[in-house]
């Protein structure tokens, strides 16, 4: 006696197992748990703006030295602002530089013109030409 199995009606037939199944999805891939959270921690080194960076001691630090640097510098000549004129913003940015082996080198903050909030025709008759000095040329090419 032959023996059958019964599907209910509106069920998906089953192929037989001759029948070659073809996966239409990939085989799926796994990763190490210590890689992803050496993938978390890196992408959390460097504050997204200044008030969650002014609240770690090592960002406040790397500030201090910037101001510092751009007065040694004498990057810019405080000045009054005219009445009719609109001061352009600055911003922050910040950048935690690594040693080959993954371990934080240094925390370096940078002050930058938000220059992109300059509407044109308005404040566009001063332009600033940077000029490298030659100490700087010097250490570079060494």
């Amino acid at each position: 006696m032959e023996r059958r199995s019964q599907q209910a009606p509106g069920s998906p037939r089953r192929p037989p197992p001759s029948e070659e199944i073809e996966e239409e999805t990939p085989p799926r891939r796994t990763k190490l748990l210590s890689d992803i959270y050496e993938t978390c921690n890196f992408i959390m080194l460097e504050p997204e703006n200044f008030e969650t960076a002014v609240k770690h001691k090592v960002w406040v630090q790397a500030m201090e030295e910037e101001i510092k640097m751009i007065e040694k510098n004498n990057t810019w000549e405080l000045a009054d602002r005219p009445k009719d004129k609109e001061v352009i913003g600055v911003k922050w940015i910040y950048k935690t530089k690594l040693n080959a082996d993954g371990s934080i080198q240094k925390h370096k903050a940078r002050l930058v013109a938000k220059g992109y909030s300059q509407l044109p025709g308005i404040d566009y008759t001063e332009t600033f030409a940077p000029v490298a000095r030659l100490d700087t040329i010097r250490a570079l090419l060494q």
